[in-house]
């Protein structure tokens, strides 16, 4: 078992000293896939890596979405031989104290798909938090379980085998409908998932590039086909529930 970081990126540049100064503690390579970003932008990921010998950067020259950012490191992390990805979100919300306990239930469920399950505070804009619930019912659906506690967490820990086999198997969303339907398909696929709480925050000079209107169009075409796809898988999800 040999893990890496996996870091979409979209210039996210405020926070990101910070945050490599504090991923640089793991020793763990990190892959960070530049989606686009602007010249400047670009150029500090460049200055970056020089600083960080662990650090590579890979360079989309148009910007794909943060799925297809990810999509584009976990390919990259297989071929280069990795078996797991840890994937961490550029833009500060996650509590990297708990980098550890991810990788370590990832260790002991090397098949798993291991998530963060957000702890919120008060940081959180409340329209994504009724979102995400809102979400969650549909998945619950689209699944016939309980199982999934958290869909859009970009904090988590992906078996690269299997992960990279539905890749090439299925075209999945490149923005950010990808955490959910990549997990609801591994799910499908029979692949465990985990949890584990972790607390987010919304850094005070954190930005985001969740396209209200786009994404959430994005998103509730997804639910729809997610929904179509799971009435022929009826039969196999409630006998998992016996199994």
């Amino acid at each position: 078992m040999s893990y890496c970081i996996v870091i979409p990126n979209y210039n996210h540049t405020i926070l990101l000293d910070e945050l490599m100064a504090k991923l640089m503690q793991f020793n763990l390579p990190i892959i960070m896939v530049n989606d686009g970003s602007s010249a400047d932008a670009t150029q500090f990921f460049r200055d970056l890596s020089k600083k960080h010998p662990n650090l590579s950067v890979i360079e989309h020259q148009n910007n794909q979405g943060k799925g297809g950012a990810v999509q584009t490191g976990l390919r990259t992390a297989f071929e280069q031989g990795f078996s797991h990805a840890l994937q961490v979100d550029a833009d500060g919300q996650h509590d990297l104290g708990d980098v550890n306990k991810l990788i370590t239930e990832s260790k002991n469920f090397p098949e798993a798909l291991i998530s963060g399950k957000p702890i919120y505070d008060e940081s959180i804009p409340k329209h994504r938090y009724y979102a995400r619930n809102i979400t969650h019912f549909w998945v619950w659906i689209e699944t016939l379980s309980f199982q999934i506690k958290d869909t859009m967490c970009g904090y988590r820990v992906y078996p690269l085998a299997s992960t990279v086999q539905l890749l090439q198997q299925k075209k999945l969303g490149k923005r950010m409908d990808f955490d959910i339907e990549v997990m609801v398909k591994l799910f499908w696929k029979d692949i465990d998932l985990r949890f584990i709480d972790t607390a987010v925050d919304y850094p005070e000079h954190g930005v985001s590039h969740f396209r209200a209107l786009e994404d959430n169009i994005l998103i509730s075409w997804m639910h729809t086909r997610l929904f179509f796809g799971m009435l022929p898988r009826i039969p196999q999800l409630i006998f998992r529930k016996f199994r």
